[in-house]
């Protein structure tokens, strides 16, 4: 791992950026309906940038890497990324693709769905990420997910890894990935949908996530952490540990995803086992729930502390 008198950054988050519009109702619309809302918000959100945010509401220090627009909506994008502590300067804009668009939907019960136009967060190319390659060095984590061309995220890990960093990949939007870049990747948080089209396994208890598990481990992961209905299971050479989901309100579960990266990114960050990571992350995840917005419901790190004392308490 990294020496960290040689690093300032905690956490290096590269991926996409996203302006969100969100309609919250009773029920989600059936193919061909229309259903009535009855909320509705604009704001910030992408995987990357919201697990950006996370980890520096949680106290880290971090640093963003993406691609928006030269529209207002890219400007407006990375100036709320700077009013939350998070470093964009490294942050690039796009004349000839807009800013990327989440489209959301959440039902009372807090399901969601979600269709995005991904437009500048395409444009990331792997010769890009290269040239940001000394701010990778800086950190202790590099954090990637899969709204960024593929060859972009190869190039983040395997420059995170070769700097010694602890590379975490929250491989959504769900696709198959080449055993390359999950030998770079040390720890891989794949929901359940998600580790279906990694592994072929279909993942509905404890056991078939240990199964898909397995097989990302095989090829190549050096951890996995697997969401499946009521928990969450990580499995190591060294450990097995299932994260039973914790009973709270749920208002809306965008966003619960990147909770969770974030959060195991920031403890791996501050040299905290991968036992205590997950469990303060599966915390973490559960808070983001309890909030409508993907970001703008991401906790603090006295919600997910006082969550966690309140659950050890029941």
């Amino acid at each position: 791992m990294v020496d960290v008198r040689q690093v300032d950054l905690d956490v290096v988050v590269i991926g996409g950026a996203n302006t969100d519009y969100l309609i919250r109702g009773a029920v989600l619309p059936k193919p061909g309906s229309t259903v009535d809302g009855q909320e509705f918000q604009e704001g910030p959100g992408g995987k990357g940038a919201n697990q950006a945010v996370g980890a520096a509401r949680l106290g880290a220090r971090v640093a963003f890497l993406g691609k928006v627009g030269t529209d207002a909506r890219g400007k407006a994008l990375l100036e709320r990324l700077g009013a939350e502590g998070v470093e964009a300067s490294a942050a690039l804009r796009e004349a000839d693709a807009p800013t990327g668009v989440a489209l959301v939907m959440v039902d009372a019960e807090g399901e969601k769905q979600i269709m995005t136009a991904p437009g500048a967060n395409h444009r990331l190319s792997a010769d890009e990420v290269a040239r940001a390659s000394e701010l990778i060095a800086r950190a202790r984590v590099v954090l990637l997910q899969l709204e960024l061309p593929l060859p972009a995220v190869e190039a983040a890990a395997r420059l995170g890894r070769a700097a010694g960093a602890t590379v975490v990949l929250d491989p959504a939007p769900a696709r198959e990935l080449p055993e390359e870049l999950l030998r770079d990747v040390h720890v891989i948080r794949p929901n359940a949908a998600e580790a279906e089209v990694l592994t072929g396994v279909r993942v509905d208890d404890a056991a078939s996530a240990k199964r898909a598990g397995e097989n990302l481990l095989r090829r190549g992961a050096g951890a996995a952490i697997v969401g499946a209905p009521g928990g969450n299971l990580l499995l190591s050479p060294e450990a097995e540990l299932w994260l039973p989901q914790l009973e709270v309100r749920v208002v809306d579960a965008t966003g619960a995803g990147d909770a969770f990266a974030a959060a195991l990114a920031v403890c791996l960050a501050r040299g905290e086992g991968l036992l205590h990571a997950a469990r303060f992350a599966n915390v973490a995840a559960a808070m983001k729930t309890t909030k409508l917005g993907a970001q703008a419901g991401l906790p603090r790190r006295e919600e997910v502390e006082q969550l966690a004392r309140s659950s050890r308490a029941r």
